[in-house]
């Protein structure tokens, strides 16, 4: 895996929530053999025993079950353990979300968009009171699970700053997933100690938050400049599929770039249905707009 990924010319990797246990003495070998180098890991990683398929939310720091609470401090725990041996300077994580026993505003929202394909719901009344309403549920909901998600980081970036490993708090792309939005400038500020954590920007989540007109994406990206550690890069195609390769679908990758400095870290996060040729097409694109912003 590592050796055809130095193979497409990539120098660097981001070891997702997908590895699984039995593939890391082979990244080892690859990491010690200077096969390839690791730049960021994401949580949880590797997977936990008897876990075989991506899981990044396998547990929640939100729960409001102290035993899967307990469960996502150990194992994100072991991620940071994993990041630092294999010399990795960031991970990505997940931070919970709003559970529902009855009627998820998001199901609302869903069955709106599904029902107006193509509407622009920036300017249709009728959504805009819909929207207003259901995320005055979520906010009402929220308050105990976005408390859990809180205390558990404040636990989890003491141990990793005695690791050396900067927490990256990823935007989300669905309704009732923590932080909402505009809460991610607060949060960091609150815990943050220079150099713990910082904001990780996924580009494909942030245009379908737009198109759901939940957030704008620029306006997002300037209100959380001033804490962005790293960034995942795929396009949205028209019909909504996210980790599409680069230029084929909605998102302005120049506007994107602008916002880029040179200590991020930029992370091509694909789906597997994408073509060799896909990925390297991308991964020029991506060269080509870090060669413009850096000159």
């Amino acid at each position: 895996m590592m050796q055809e990924m130095a193979g497409l010319g990539f120098e660097w990797v981001e070891l997702s929530h997908g590895i699984r246990i039995t593939l890391v003495p082979g990244i080892l070998k690859a990491v010690e053999e200077g096969v390839i180098k690791v730049a960021s890991v994401h949580n949880f990683c590797p997977l936990p025993p008897g876990i075989g398929h991506a899981a990044p939310n396998l547990y929640l720091p939100s729960s409001r079950d102290a035993r899967e609470r307990d469960q996502w401090l150990r194992q994100s725990k072991r991620t940071v353990d994993f990041a630092a041996q294999v010399q990795a300077r960031k991970i990505v994580l997940h931070l919970g979300s709003v559970s529902f026993f009855w009627f998820n505003p998001a199901k609302k929202l869903d069955a709106w968009i599904e029902a107006h394909a193509g509407a622009e719901v920036a300017g249709d009344p009728a959504y805009q009171k819909l929207l207003a309403q259901c995320i005055a549920k979520l906010k009402k909901q929220m308050p105990p699970y976005w408390e859990n998600t809180k205390t558990g980081l404040a636990q989890l970036l003491t141990y990793a700053a005695e690791k050396g490993v900067l927490l990256g708090f990823e935007n989300r792309e669905a309704f009732d997933e923590l932080p909402l939005d505009a809460d991610h400038p607060a949060l960091i500020t609150a815990l943050a100690k220079p150099g713990t954590c910082g904001y990780w920007h996924d580009a494909g989540h942030a245009q379908i938050k737009q198109g759901m007109g939940l957030l704008d994406h620029r306006a997002h990206l300037e209100a959380n400049a001033a804490h962005t550690i790293g960034f995942h890069l795929h396009d949205v195609s028209a019909e909504g599929r996210d980790h599409q390769p680069i230029g084929t679908g909605k998102i302005d990758f120049e506007m994107v770039s602008s916002f880029w400095k040179p200590e991020h870290t930029l992370v091509l996060e694909f789906s597997p249905r994408l073509t060799t040729e896909e990925v390297v097409a991308s991964k020029l694109r991506v060269t080509e707009l870090v060669t413009k912003r850096f000159r």
